[in-house]
């Protein structure tokens, strides 16, 4: 069994990887080999971890019969038809993009921007700006999807008291099943967070915007693209919207023009909230997990439907 591992790794975590992955198996490594020899070896490999360039698609891969990719998100791959098992890595980064995003909605509402803003300036408000800071207890949360970012963000919220609604077409852990069902609960919800594909383009858009409650909290940790950006940024600037939590955005990086970074109530976490100091030996670890079950005739975790993008 051959493995081609696409994902650039140091000599550490090569070693890591070749010490966890059992039985009879060759690894070979992007990084030893020239786009010639690449293309070879994606030819003979059964296996691929790491996000293979689109491109390199047009080259034949016959004998591929498991694709892990390295990322959570594979918006890229939409127009690739594989008749074999996909997985991403949407459990191993959903801890860390829920604590991310839950993270800004307690900084909004606990006024932390501001107070850095305070900080730099050297000026001291103190009780002054205690009127209009909020808690999360009692607030009513919408997360638009149902999977592993928005379970881990609904786990946590769960602790603060919040009240969560999920939405999914057909996901049984989802209470809302279509776009008519939750612009209909909008005018009564408190913070809405995002954690949709990008196949979901432009779904926040004006209607849904402007359905909205007056001074709720918008949060988008899933793709940039699901997002009317002009409507949103017009929401803010009219105060319909209190606050926004921009993990991701349609374009990056944010052109410095937009007028996202002027907007003192928008937290800008620029698609940083799946990162972690030890990312890359975890997606190691991760690889090695999903290799294993493949290689033991176990289904792997974190399948996905590159055409339906989740």
């Amino acid at each position: 069994m051959k493995i081609l591992v696409y994902t650039m790794l140091n000599t550490e975590q090569e070693n890591q990887l070749t010490a966890g992955i059992t039985g009879n198996v060759e690894l070979f490594f992007k990084n030893d080999l020239t786009e010639e020899q690449l293309f070879l070896k994606l030819a003979e490999a059964d296996i691929v971890l790491g996000n293979i360039n689109v491109n390199h698609f047009s080259k034949p891969h016959p004998n591929l019969k498991f694709w892990q990719l390295d990322s959570a998100g594979f918006d890229q791959y939409q127009d690739i038809s594989l008749n074999i098992p996909v997985a991403n890595m949407g459990t191993f980064y959903a801890q860390r993009c829920a604590e991310t995003i839950v993270a800004g909605v307690i900084g909004f509402y606990r006024g932390i921007p501001n107070l850095v803003r305070l900080q730099t300036e050297r000026k001291w408000v103190g009780s002054k700006i205690r009127p209009s800071l909020q808690g999360l207890t009692d607030k009513n949360v919408v997360i638009l999807g149902a999977g592993a970012i928005a379970i881990a963000a609904k786990e946590m919220l769960i602790g603060f008291g919040c009240k969560i609604k999920l939405t999914a077409r057909n996901n049984p852990k989802a209470s809302l099943h279509n776009f008519e069902d939750i612009v209909a609960v909008l005018p009564e919800t408190d913070v809405v967070i995002n954690t949709l594909p990008g196949s979901a383009e432009n779904y926040v858009n004006a209607d849904f915007i402007n359905a909205m409650k007056n001074g709720s909290i918008y949060a988008n940790v899933g793709r940039g693209n699901t997002t009317d950006e002009e409507a949103l940024i017009k929401a803010l600037e009219q105060g319909k919207i209190a606050g926004a939590i921009l993990d991701v955005t349609a374009v990056e990086p944010l052109p410095t023009e937009s007028k996202l970074w002027d907007l003192e109530q928008v937290i800008l976490t620029q698609h940083s909230a799946g990162g972690d100091q030890n990312e890359t030996s975890g997606k190691v670890k991760h690889f090695i997990k999903n290799a294993n079950k493949f290689l033991n005739g176990e289904q792997p975790e974190d399948l996905v439907d590159l055409k339906r993008g989740y």
